[in-house]
C-alpha cells in the first residue's frame, strides 16, 4: 500500500520501463533516506549523522519527496 500511496498514485505512468524505474528510485528512497518510526526514525539502510553544517534538499521522484540532508 504504501508504494501506491506514496509514489505510483500521483504519478502518471508513461508504460513499463517507465513504472520500472519509479519503482526502482522509490525503494532506494524507502530504504536509504524515508525515516521509519518502527526504527526511531531511522531508515533501513544505515547512515552517518553530521552534527553541523547547512541543509540541503535533493527532490525525489520528479520533487515528490525530498531528501535533507546536511552539508558540513
Amino acid at each position: 500500500g504504501y508504494i501506491r500511496r506514496e509514489s505510483v498514485a500521483h504519478i502518471v505512468v508513461l508504460g513499463e520501463g517507465h513504472l520500472r524505474r519509479v519503482l526502482a528510485e522509490y525503494a532506494s528512497y524507502y530504504n536509504s533516506a524515508r525515516t521509519h518510526l518502527a526504527l526511531s526514525k531511522d531508515p533501513p539502510l544505515s547512515r552517518r549523522v553530521t552534527p553541523s553544517g547547512q541543509i540541503c534538499v535533493g527532490p525525489i521522484l520528479g520533487g515528490l519527496h525530498h531528501h535533507y540532508v546536511r552539508m558540513g
